[in-house]
């Protein structure tokens, strides 16, 4: 059987794993599949689970909150924020759970405040255009 070698890789570190039987992951317009020998292919994953298996072993799943991934000569490479990857379902669901969730809401946060921060700076330009004083 042909395998493909899968990359995956986040802000801090990267895992080249080689002999991919076959990846299932999940994009806006549902699930995919991919084997060795697929076309090139490029798409964005949903926040959630994909899977992997490397040649008869079990799978592994891959936490992400949302990737890009592209397939190209028989190399897919998994590029995303953070991961997390385990053999255990249920274990790699709780950490999804927890931590990726979390960090999804400390994300929604900051962009949250980044926007007030925008929308009060529009104010202040706007005022200094108008010959008004703006205070800082």
């Amino acid at each position: 059987m042909n395998g493909f070698t899968l990359i995956l890789q986040d802000a801090t570190h990267t895992e080249r794993l080689s002999d991919v039987a076959s990846f299932t992951g999940e994009d806006a317009s549902g699930s995919f599949g991919l084997l060795a020998g697929h076309e090139r292919f490029m798409t964005s994953l949903v926040f959630g689970l994909a899977r992997f298996r490397v040649a008869d072993q079990p799978w592994q799943y891959v936490a992400a909150p949302g990737a890009l991934v592209y397939f190209n000569g028989d190399v897919l490479t998994l590029s995303t924020r953070r991961y997390l990857r385990d053999a255990d379902f249920t274990r790699i669901t709780a950490l999804l759970d927890k931590q990726l969730v979390k960090e999804e809401e400390n994300l929604h946060g900051v962009k949250l405040s980044l926007q007030r921060m925008e929308e009060e700076m529009m104010k202040r330009l706007w005022k200094m255009g108008r010959g008004q004083a703006a205070t800082l």
